[in-house]
């Protein structure tokens, strides 16, 4: 009889990576169980939470974190990151409409480079951190500003005409 390796389970790539479709990738089985372990034995006590009301599929994830409060961050770092989000359609109009689309690839260098800040930001000032063990909404509201560079960079990067890599090493 054949043994099912459903039991080993499906989910976040480890490092997190973006497929050229703009979601998380995923891993699965022996690959989710190598990362799985990787992750717990290179993690200090203490540093990374379990979110238990994250869902693991796709388009229930993107249902939890589409209304997310992001009213409730309040950083300047992260309003601007959030400010730079909004930016993204009319950029992208004004892109076409002048025919410079290297408009596009500046915006996304920026993108990239203020959400790169304001992670490292998070190291130094736990209130900054994505994800908040004693705040469910903060988590919410941090998470789909995530979701939202995921989605941008992808979207800009497929505009571009350019596959983003599955992951980097």
């Amino acid at each position: 009889a054949t043994m099912t390796r459903d039991f080993l389970g499906i989910g976040w790539k480890f490092p997190l990576q973006v497929t050229p479709a703009g979601r998380i990738a995923q891993s699965r089985y022996e690959q989710r169980i190598e990362e799985s372990t990787y992750l717990i034995l290179s993690t200090s006590k203490g540093e990374r939470v379990m979110l238990p009301d994250l869902p693991e599929d796709d388009a229930a994830r993107a249902a939890w974190l589409g209304n997310a409060p992001v009213e409730r961050l309040t950083d300047p770092a992260e309003l601007e990151l959030l400010k730079r989000l909004a930016l993204y359609p009319r950029m992208v109009e004004a892109a076409a409409v002048a025919h410079e689309p290297h408009r596009i690839a500046f915006y996304l260098y920026d993108l990239a480079s203020e959400f790169h800040a304001l992670w490292t930001k998070g190291r130094d000032l736990p209130y900054l951190r994505f994800i908040m063990t004693n705040d469910v909404e903060i988590t919410r509201a941090g998470l789909g500003m995530v979701q939202g560079v995921v989605s941008v960079l992808a979207s800009g990067l497929a505009v571009l005409g350019v596959q983003a890599p599955t992951e980097m090493r």
